[in-house]
């Protein structure tokens, strides 16, 4: 599949099965937990179906006059790709050949540069760029969990634009149909700023361990339930047999 912008000529490749993908450390053991949280949201509130893709940290490849060009953000999401068989492993994404453009992609702000920021344009492009001119993804999303700042920007007219939260300081993504916004506590071991979902009506959407907590707290309510109400029922015999043994004790009279 074959497009144009401006001075590229953009073709769209399966990465090569011998090609050697890049083994690029983490920069923090942060990035990779934050993304998780947010896959086991979406996977446990039924939005992750067969058809759609999350991924994080895997290469989104173009290919621009004939030079290969893969960014592996720190978390996308598509919503549509073509299924791959059980023998297979997606090893990179080429958008346009294997599915829909992502709908919205997450870069993590670097401590050591302002790559999320590059809209360098000559070979190889900044992420910016790439993301904006090349991939056009509708959403782009940059996250500083140091800081607890989280900006998001729509692509408008082929431009992004910054988007401004609601009162709550989320912000709305259609293409996923729930709220994006920065929630601070702990899970697990870290504690900190993550990103989290919140459905159309508000209410935040829970991780794994959270669901099990409010199910032992609801089991929990019903058994206080059930033995207040035994409870009850002695106290109100008690009464009755109170009662009666008065009454006997007037009629003995």
């Amino acid at each position: 599949m074959l497009a144009s912008l401006g001075k590229y000529t953009i073709t769209w490749e399966k990465l090569p099965d011998d090609f050697i993908l890049d083994d690029e450390p983490v920069e923090s053991i942060d990035q990779p937990l934050i993304a998780a949280a947010l896959r086991e949201i979406l996977e446990l509130a039924g939005l992750l179906h067969s058809e759609r893709l999350v991924a994080s940290n895997l290469g989104i490849c173009a290919t621009l006059d004939g030079k290969l060009v893969i960014k592996a953000p720190d978390w996308f999401y598509v919503s549509s790709v073509l299924p791959i068989s059980s023998q297979e492993v997606r090893r990179s994404y080429t958008p346009n050949l294997e599915g829909e453009i992502p709908a919205i992609v997450m870069e993590f702000l670097s401590a050591t540069d302002a790559g999320e920021y590059s809209s360098k344009q000559t070979y190889p492009p900044g992420k910016w760029f790439f993301y904006e001119q090349i991939l056009q993804v509708p959403i782009y999303a940059i996250f500083d969990a140091i800081a607890g700042e989280l900006e998001v920007y729509q692509l408008n007219s082929g431009r992004y634009q910054l988007q401004h939260p609601n009162a709550d300081g989320r912000y709305w993504i259609e293409q996923v149909g729930i709220w994006l916004g920065i929630w601070q506590g702990t899970k697990g071991q870290r504690t900190g700023h993550w990103l989290r979902w919140w459905d159309e009506s508000g209410q935040m959407l829970l991780w794994g361990e959270e669901l099990v907590e409010q199910e032992r707290q609801a089991k929990e309510a019903a058994l206080q339930q059930v033995e207040q109400e035994r409870q009850a029922k002695e106290a109100a015999l008690q009464q009755v047999e109170e009662l009666a043994a008065q009454l006997r004790a007037l009629g003995g009279n």
